[in-house]
């Protein structure tokens, strides 16, 4: 197997739940990565923080993630169903220490 390519697992807003495999070499967001496999994120800012509809929830592997910034923290705070397990995918760059990282997409489809 490819050393660059994690598997996580992507809980859908219906509760059905998938693993793809992710290359951690390409530099791409978890918000590309879910656009990508045809995931329903909006992400109406293309990725600047300043929407929130690429809201996620981290149900497993928070711990091996960047943490996150003020401006992502204070975009977070506009939202009445964040928790401190909600993060936004736009601002989180996957790397091979997320193996096994599971997710449940929460944000806004409209």
């Amino acid at each position: 197997m490819n050393e660059h390519i994690i598997e996580i697992e992507i809980e859908d807003r219906d509760g059905s739940t998938a693993t793809i495999e992710v290359p951690t070499d390409v530099n791409l967001s978890l918000m590309e990565i879910l656009k990508a496999s045809d995931y329903e994120v909006l992400a109406t800012c293309g990725g600047m923080a300043l929407c929130a509809t690429c809201h996620v929830e981290i149900k497993a592997g928070a711990e091996n993630l960047p943490h996150a910034e003020d401006q992502e923290l204070d975009m977070l705070d506009t939202l009445p169903d964040a928790d401190d397990n909600s993060r936004l995918a736009c601002q989180i760059r996957l790397t091979d220490q997320n193996q096994g990282l599971s997710i449940r997409l929460r944000g806004a489809l409209q």
